[in-house]
């Protein structure tokens, strides 16, 4: 399966923007390898393998609320999406879309890891209304 154009994926965050309110902010979106994305996941989780989203907000920390505007950076891994997809027997362009969706909920701070059952179950819940608001919306454009 060949992996989906830029594109596309951009296509599918501005109306994931648009679905938040958010179509002011401005994302970032890496496309990667697991050469790099193992590199950064070694440099900020301190994990020496790849995975296949991270999420990099502006808006937390140091200087977070001088620049409301940059919501912040998603980077997804492209083999690694190619392989969920295929373990999950679905499209590149969805997987990707799992991940963008995923990643851009862990921006706006929503945690699964470590957050509790409750919080873990609010960013699934979104995460799956998303998906389906942003796969109903991509068949009828």
């Amino acid at each position: 399966m060949p992996p989906p154009r830029s594109g596309a994926v951009r296509k599918r965050a501005e109306r994931l923007l648009r679905l938040l309110n958010l179509e002011d902010r401005e994302l970032s979106i890496l496309l990667t390898g697991d050469e790099e994305m193992t590199e950064l996941n070694s440099i900020w989780r301190g994990l020496k393998r790849t995975t296949d989203v991270l999420a990099f907000s502006q808006l937390e920390g140091e200087g977070g609320d001088t620049h409301r505007h940059l919501l912040g950076d998603v980077v997804i891994c492209v083999p690694q999406a190619l392989r969920g997809a295929k373990q999950e027997h679905s499209e590149p362009l969805a997987e990707i879309t799992l991940l963008l969706v995923h990643g851009t909920l862990h921006l706006l701070g929503y945690e699964h890891v470590g957050a509790g059952r409750k919080a873990a179950a609010a960013m699934r819940k979104e995460q799956k209304r998303l998906l389906a608001l942003l796969e109903g919306k991509m068949r009828n454009a």
